[in-house]
């Protein structure tokens, strides 16, 4: 069964989600506040973690910070913040996804599967390691290395990763990108894009500024260059 961790300190909105989650059938863990969410995360796991941003003490950032030290759960932020600079903010820290309130039922739950279904499910690949340089993707492992250092990847950025190294000398347009790795029917800010390319080469690169590997391609997208 899977498990979800849902933290919202306001528990008008976190006993309804919970209900509504237990009915489709899964495993609900809750969290009134980021500390009891941090704390409960490393006692007991979670398969997905629906994150409340505005929160006492330890706010949503602050959290999926703190939880990417050490896991690539997918980490979905819910919150009332509807401006482009808080979405950049949660997504630079680590988020997934970025859902907005208030929200539909239905899609939390089409986002939550998503973010889910792209876990369980990887691309089909020829060979599941892929390599370039000191730079060495695992798909099977899910394990990026540069210069046998293990670097951790949440979710989106090893996908984005995995698309471009697959991909390699080829231009993948913005759409395509999209397309693969948040799915034909994301209808987020496109921007999410360029914050996942500025975190992985902050990454993988030595120099961001100077990319030897991820080129953009102006009035295109992005390409993997070796």
């Amino acid at each position: 069964m899977t498990k979800v961790l849902v933290v919202e300190d306001e528990q008008s909105l976190r006993e309804p989600l919970v209900f509504m989650l237990e009915k489709e059938g899964y495993d609900v863990i809750e969290a009134e506040n980021g500390e009891i969410a941090i704390q409960k995360f490393q006692a007991e796991g979670a398969d997905v973690i629906l994150l409340d941003l505005m929160m006492p003490k330890l706010d949503g950032n602050q959290v999926c910070k703190q939880i990417r030290l050490s896991s690539n759960v997918p980490i979905i932020m819910l919150t009332a913040k509807d401006s482009e600079v808080d979405k950049v903010v949660g997504l630079e820290i680590g988020a997934d996804d970025y859902v907005t309130k208030p929200y539909s039922t239905r899609e939390l739950l089409a986002r939550m599967k998503a973010v889910l279904r792209r876990k369980i499910e990887p691309a089909v690949e020829a060979d599941s390691v892929l390599v370039a340089g000191e730079l060495r993707l695992d798909s099977d492992r899910h394990q990026v290395t540069l210069a046998g250092k293990t670097i951790a990847f949440p979710l989106k950025e090893f996908e984005l990763l995995e698309l471009l190294m697959e991909n390699v000398n080829r231009v993948l347009t913005r759409g395509q990108i999209i397309d693969r790795v948040w799915g034909a029917n994301y209808f987020g800010d496109t921007k999410t894009l360029d914050v996942h390319i500025k975190r992985l080469r902050s990454k993988i690169e030595e120099d961001p500024a100077r990319p030897k590997y991820i080129q953009t391609v102006r009035g295109l997208g992005y390409k993997f260059e070796i």
